[in-house]
């Protein structure tokens, strides 16, 4: 029976950047004073009743740890630029096992290995061995398929990769874990994230396309990708082109779309600056809202945020929100939620051109399938001898 090799192995999983840092100070550090630190912050860890706050390493090492175990710390917090917080390192301390990047010698004291001192260098190889490892290329194939995405947009492809390759099992296990590797695809840069939607960014599908074999599925995305990237700057240009009481309708549609009731567009004098006027539910309550639109591409400033706030009283309204193809001035952003007054949303011309996209307001879907042969449907046994034998395998 083949040996199974497990991926996705290494809990409280830390960005790598931070890894790195750590890894820089394992070179030269007895593996007895490590595994004492570690174990010596867990036991000082508290209870839910008492719990102890460890968010400023600069103020608890002094007080918590003396001699050798204090220096350690110290080190691993500012040898890393305040990054690799030393209360955490029991993520970073089972990966750099898991992968040998460092291991003791005779004396037991740590040395780089050869993938090690290629990690720190931050050689494309080493990285590319624990992304690979650890789950992170796939969690960008998947994400690259539909991206934006939120979190549960992704767990399904997500959770039946881990249960097939990993040992965790647990839907919480399973769910932290896509968390963790989120968060470090974010902190290099992969990814974004805005609120709970994640989108997957040029260098992240350049990366998960580079690897020894290359995905022919990758391929058809970034296709996909580079064409709805030019439809994207199509619809941008269709925005400025339209009569501005047309674009004023449309802003009605794309609200009706996002669950606004009673939308009307206001005639086109008298409005005392505003275009559109809807009513929208927050709980039990329901709330008047006015939108102002501007179709240029200019920066909008203040004195347009401050006319639409004025003109709240004359439609019994609590808050606003401009609406244009353009940008917002840092003091316009700043005015937006100034505290005691109405708040204003603004929406820029990227933001509005994601929740065209979003709700399917002036575009067309298109979907495009691929269809992927289940590898593990045919590897499975049919003889009920060789079940029960994988079974007892395992």
């Amino acid at each position: 029976m083949m040996q199974r090799t497990y991926k996705v192995r290494v809990p409280w999983y830390e960005p790598l950047p931070v890894v790195r840092e750590v890894l820089r100070v394992y070179d030269g550090v007895s593996q007895e004073l490590i595994t004492s630190l570690i174990r010596t912050l867990h036991e000082l860890r508290g209870t839910p009743q008492s719990q102890v706050d460890w968010k400023d390493p600069d103020q608890w090492i002094s007080e918590r740890l003396s001699g050798d175990l204090a220096a350690l710390a110290r080190r691993f917090w500012e040898e890393s630029g305040h990054r690799a917080n030393p209360r955490y390192l029991s993520g970073p301390d089972y990966l750099i096992k898991v992968y040998a990047l460092s291991v003791p010698d005779v004396r037991g004291t740590h040395r780089h290995t050869e993938l090690g001192r290629a990690f720190v260098n931050d050689e494309p190889y080493a990285i590319r061995q624990v992304d690979e490892g650890e789950g992170v290329v796939k969690i960008l194939a998947i994400l690259s398929t539909k991206s934006p995405a939120k979190l549960r947009d992704l767990y399904d492809d997500w959770a039946a990769f881990v249960r097939e390759h990993s040992k965790f099992k647990a839907d919480a296990s399973v769910r932290g874990a896509l968390r963790e590797r989120l968060r470090d695809l974010r902190d290099r840069g992969l990814i974004t994230r805005e609120g709970q939607v994640y989108t997957i960014t040029p260098n992240g599908l350049d990366y998960c396309g580079s690897g020894p074999d290359p995905d022919p599925a990758q391929e058809a995305v970034r296709a996909i990708k580079a064409f709805n990237d030019r439809q994207q700057e199509v619809l941008r240009e269709r925005l400025m082109e339209m009569h501005p009481y047309r674009f004023e309708h449309l802003v009605s549609e794309l609200l009706e779309a996002m669950g606004y009731d009673d939308v009307d567009v206001t005639k086109q004098s008298g409005d005392k600056g505003v275009d559109v006027v809807g009513t929208v539910q927050f709980g039990i309550t329901t709330v008047t809202e006015v939108v102002q639109v501007k179709r240029h591409q200019g920066s909008i400033g203040r004195p347009v945020l401050d006319q639409l706030r004025g003109a709240l009283v004359y439609h019994e309204a609590i808050r606003g929100t401009i609406i244009t193809t353009g940008r917002f001035s840092e003091e316009c952003k700043k005015a937006a939620l100034h505290p005691g007054a109405a708040p204003i949303s603004l929406i820029d011309g990227d933001r509005l051109l994601d929740l065209l996209i979003e709700h399917r307001i002036g575009v067309e879907s298109r979907p495009a399938t691929l269809f992927e042969v289940d590898e593990a449907y045919f590897a499975a046994p049919t003889d009920p001898d060789a079940v029960d034998e994988a079974d007892a395998d395992e």
